[in-house]
């Protein structure tokens, strides 16, 4: 890429910051090969704390060779190939490897069942699956209900029956891989990812390969990239969310990309050692993960290196915001997208963060909040987050793979109706409310449940919390929260009472939960995500009027 952007303040970075990407882009050609071999381009930590590292050189000869092993088995261009591997350096290999045949890889996360397996082979029409030893006897179970499926390579461990071995295949290919006339890029499928599935059945979400050239934005701006910088993204390689932060727009900003591949429960003070072993410069996690790491002990940590975080993935909130800059001095920088799409609205470093707001829009999204009508709604009103599509978004998913129907339920009109709702304050900031379905209606009043659920965890007492809406003769709807409790306190009447209190002080007297349930954990969907949807279907038969 060109030298890194500057920019003065929001309004430079509107009229001045524009992508073009080229119309035959394809990342593994365009980028990865344009890197000097020698080049560091990540850091790999395994779950034993063995330290990797790795340079350009070492993926361009692994993926050139990967691709020539997986198309002399028989894989093509348009051939859909799941990819399981959790953190490992494999899965960067495979993937870049898919990229230069035109196959379509599929991550995949680690906690799929047997089960799982089976329904999204046969939904996806995947031929072939690149998965890691502890794996593989899923797969093999789900097999007699896969006809479709015909190529097993396995990484790690002697191969099982069936498999290939992933460095055997390797080793015996050609490390030289031509691009030519023929080679897929721009408007063809790269990559196709399960959405979260917090409301139904995931929908599979394919992207083009102009796909990752919008990911610079996230890398070079948002992050705030320089050249050399050691970054840390949070995330399994299964979700979409890893190829924001440990992939595209990270190498194309010259920077290193850091992997922890810890296996088990994540554990706040492992995760602070590692950064402060490894002298990360740069991170971005989810709000949940901020939420454990600052109920930690922050000053026994050296991480002095550290100098700029971000955040998405769900709601941040205030209370975690303010304790890790006091800890810390750094701000959190908000952002938000969704597997559909790359960075829409972001806080960048030379705008002022407001707790809370996930920031404005990101240049070259023409964002709108539209009511039920589809018309713009006035500033301090929340409405549906719409991104124009009258010309085309580099970024935007093409579509919901197989299913034009669902993909037409989201386009139409000249928009992209994300499903998600907002509303905009007087500087232009978004707030962020939730699904559309997530929203409480009570006594006239339209409750968002981050603004509740932002309360609650600000409370000692509480790690996380779920609000919903229960049915109510008076009101319609009454807020409701399910809760997890710190190690230590009761889930008693006094402590309902003084979390009750507790919210009023912080929010509008209407918004406090009138219910309050204990629980020992959330339910969530594999990537994390509250399923706030279960949560009231069970509350449906609980407190039915």
């Amino acid at each position: 890429m060109n030298t890194k952007p500057s920019f003065t303040s929001y309004d430079d970075m509107r009229a001045n910051y524009r992508l073009r990407c080229p119309d035959d882009f394809n990342f593994a050609y365009d980028v990865l090969d344009a890197k000097r071999p020698d080049q560091s381009a990540m850091i790999h930590v395994d779950d034993t704390g063995v330290r990797r590292d790795l340079d350009f050189g070492f993926f361009q000869q692994g993926s050139r060779r990967l691709a020539n092993a997986l198309t002399g088995r028989g894989v093509k261009p348009g051939d859909r190939v799941m990819v399981i591997l959790y953190r490992r350096v494999e899965y960067w290999t495979a993937m870049l490897a898919l990229h230069r045949i035109g196959a379509v890889p599929i991550p995949s996360p680690s906690l799929l069942t047997t089960k799982d397996i089976a329904q999204r082979v046969n939904y996806a029409g995947i031929t072939a699956i690149l998965c890691e030893d502890s794996i593989t006897q899923r797969v093999d179970a789900a097999l007699p209900d896969c006809p479709g499926l015909h190529l097993r390579v396995q990484v790690g461990g002697a191969p099982a029956q069936g498999w290939l071995d992933f460095e055997a295949i390797m080793a015996q290919a050609s490390p030289e891989c031509p691009r030519t006339p023929a080679t897929p890029g721009g408007p063809d499928p790269l990559v196709i990812f399960f959405s979260s599935g917090t409301t139904g059945m995931p929908k599979m979400v394919v992207h083009n390969h102009k796909y990752p050239y919008s990911h610079y934005t996230t890398a070079a701006v948002w992050h705030d990239l320089n050249p050399g910088d050691i970054h840390l993204t949070l995330s399994d390689t299964g979700w979409g969310k890893s190829v924001w932060g440990k992939f595209y727009g990270q190498w194309m900003a010259d920077a290193v990309v850091f992997v922890w591949d810890f296996r088990g429960k994540f554990e706040a003070d492992a995760l602070l050692r590692v950064m402060a072993e490894h002298r990360v410069t740069t991170f971005c996690a989810p709000p949940t993960v901020y939420r454990f790491l600052v109920r930690e002990d922050l000053s026994k940590h050296d991480l002095s290196a550290l100098r700029h975080c971000t955040t998405a993935g769900e709601l941040l909130n205030e209370s975690v915001f303010h304790a890790w800059h006091k800890a810390l001095g750094l701000p959190i920088y908000e952002g938000y997208g969704q597997t559909e799409t790359t960075l829409q609205v972001a806080t960048f470093p030379f705008m002022k963060p407001k707790a809370g707001s996930i920031g404005k829009p990101v240049p070259g999204w023409d964002i709108a909040l539209l009511d039920e009508s589809g018309k713009p709604v006035p500033q301090g009103e929340e409405g549906e987050i719409c991104i124009n599509i009258d010309s085309p978004v580099l970024g935007l998913f093409d579509s919901y793979m197989d299913e034009p129907e669902k993909t037409a339920s989201v386009k139409f009109d000249g928009w992209y109706h994300t499903g998600d709702k907002a509303w905009a304050d007087e500087d232009g900031y978004l707030w962020f409310m939730g699904r559309t379905d997530d929203l409480i209606k009570s006594s006239g009043y339209r409750i968002g449940p981050f603004e509740v659920e932002s309360a609650l965890v600000a409370h000692d007492a509480v790690i996380e919390a779920a609000v919903t809406g229960v049915p109510d003769e008076v009101r319609g709807q009454i807020v409701k929260a399910t809760v997890v409790l710190a190690q230590g306190y009761v889930g008693d009447e006094a402590l309902t009472k003084a979390l009750q209190t507790f919210v009023r002080e912080l929010t509008a007297p209407y918004k406090y939960p009138r219910i309050i349930e204990y629980v020992d954990e959330l339910p969530k969907t594999i990537s994390g995500k509250i399923k706030r949807k279960e949560i009231r279907e069970a509350d449906l038969e609980k407190y039915a009027v």
